[in-house]
């Protein structure tokens, strides 16, 4: 009998970090197998390219590939919006192949006359006290500010010998540290959304799953994010009107859910690509 799937109308999902050894495919691809979404969001970071080894590409990295890209030959409409560490796709913004886009942000009309603004948010990791009136601008200011990153980043590792800035590895230095970064993101987020009359703000990179009403004295906004599947196992899920927030922890139908027939199947790294080629190759035509 065929086990039914839990349907969600949009399923957001960011750092993923897939090629790097604290990614959870596993757990990822049991949660992508239980659930039919119509909308999916992929709010960067999928795949880690700063941290990509060809060396380490376990099967069930593959297969999350393959699971992603079975969606997109079904016709679900998926949006890939480019992170920081797979900041090479931004120049393939605006590509439309079959049912995929390639964004650098996304606006969504949802029920009632209400939008969603959904960016990944790396772009406050250089500018976070200037990010706020840049924004304003709308997308003119957005693009400048990933300008402002790309610039930055290029000096950082190019003449300084610092490499990137990062966030994310930011807030891991302490508890403190991560305390003050965590909120500047969540209110400098808010602030734009605010500013651009959205009514959620939906963001990914610092790997801090949340939902919760910001006001400021201009107004209020419903931030949102989606957290990581390196430490937090968590996605955003919205249905009949209303956001949740995922965590494989708390799924106990996922967690006791076996291996399926397709997991026993003994695929090898270069089958599963041959497979996703396939379907690639499929919607180009």
């Amino acid at each position: 009998m065929k086990e039914l799937k839990r349907r969600i109308d949009i399923l957001v999902l960011s750092d993923i970090h897939l090629g790097t050894y604290g990614c959870h495919a596993k757990e990822l691809l049991q949660y992508m197998k239980s659930i039919k979404p119509g909308v999916v969001i992929l709010n960067g970071d999928i795949i880690d390219i700063w941290q990509f080894s060809k060396s380490y590409w376990p099967n069930s990295h593959m297969k999350v590939i393959k699971h992603f890209f079975k969606w997109i030959g079904n016709g679900t409409r998926t949006y890939y919006i480019t992170g920081n560490h797979d900041e090479m796709l931004r120049r393939f913004e605006g590509l439309k192949l079959g049912s995929l886009r390639i964004e650098n942000k996304v606006v969504l009309d949802l029920p009632d006359n209400k939008k969603a603004w959904i960016f990944h948010g790396d772009v406050f990791d250089v500018t976070m006290q200037h990010s706020r009136w840049l924004a304003k601008l709308g997308a003119i200011g957005y693009d400048t500010l990933i300008l402002i990153n790309r610039v930055f980043n290029f000096f950082s590792e190019r003449v300084f010998r610092k490499g990137k800035l990062s966030l994310s590895k930011k807030i891991k230095e302490s508890v403190k540290t991560a305390v003050s970064f965590i909120n500047n993101f969540e209110q400098t987020s808010a602030g734009i959304g605010i500013s651009n009359k959205f009514d959620y703000v939906i963001c990914g990179h610092i790997h801090h799953p949340e939902i919760r009403t910001i006001t400021t004295s201009e107004g209020s906004i419903i931030y949102l994010n989606s957290g990581d599947w390196v430490e937090n196992l968590s996605a955003l899920e919205f249905t009949n009107g209303e956001w949740t927030l995922y965590r494989h922890s708390e799924d106990k139908t996922t967690s006791l859910t076996g291996e399926t027939d397709e997991d026993d199947v003994d695929y090898n790294t270069s089958q599963l690509f041959d497979n996703m080629l396939h379907e690639f190759n499929i919607m180009r035509k």
